[in-house]
């Protein structure tokens, strides 16, 4: 009698564990009854794109670098301005042995076997940075790798095989954010793209 009684309660247990299971699923895949995430408002998407450019590291590289107390330290005066046009560079040294490439003390220029590189400008500026750039081109070029989503390749250390994984949403917020900040009129050199051989 009590060997019975347990294997029913342990088979209603079973069934009990699948059902909510079933619904767990159901809600979380988008089935039926799930709750659809809420639209963020333009506030939150500029804060959340804001959050997502300083975490991965984008001042790094588009934001010019000056000599600090403590060494090379982002110029937030020019905040995602890229290279500046004005900066004269001499020709980036050979590569040599392991070292393959090289970079400028501004963090803003990249020679290697691609050739040379020049960090963009991504501040809303119409004419020289990405202002003239649509939500839908700006999420095409991170996923594709190209310019505007059809264009010359990114070049290196451009990091968008990592940031092409972040959802739509999150690209989106990036997006809003960068047509948010200052519009800084930079225009970039183009980047100098080696024979390879």
């Amino acid at each position: 009698m009590i060997l019975t009684k347990f294997r029913v309660h342990r088979k209603t247990a079973i069934v009990m564990s699948t059902a909510f299971a079933v619904v767990a699923l159901g809600v979380t895949a988008g089935g039926q009854g799930a709750a659809k995430p809420a639209a963020m408002s333009k506030a939150d998407m500029i804060k959340r794109g804001e959050y997502l450019v300083n975490a991965t590291g984008c001042h790094d590289c588009h934001t010019p670098h000056k000599m600090g107390p403590q060494g090379p330290e982002p110029d937030m005066s020019l905040a995602l301005s890229g290279h500046q046009a004005g900066e004269k560079l001499p020709p980036p040294p050979a590569p040599n042995g392991p070292w393959i490439f090289s970079g400028t003390g501004s963090f803003t220029a990249w020679s290697g076997p691609w050739g040379i590189s020049y960090t963009q400008n991504l501040t809303p500026d119409p004419e020289t940075g990405l202002g003239n750039y649509t939500e839908e081109q700006f999420v095409m070029t991170i996923r594709e790798g190209k310019k505007q989503g059809r264009g010359r390749a990114l070049l290196p250390p451009m990091p968008w095989p990592v940031i092409r994984n972040f959802s739509d949403e999150d690209l989106k917020s990036i997006y809003a954010y960068l047509h948010s900040i200052k519009p800084i009129k930079n225009k970039v050199p183009e980047p100098v793209i080696a024979e390879m051989k």
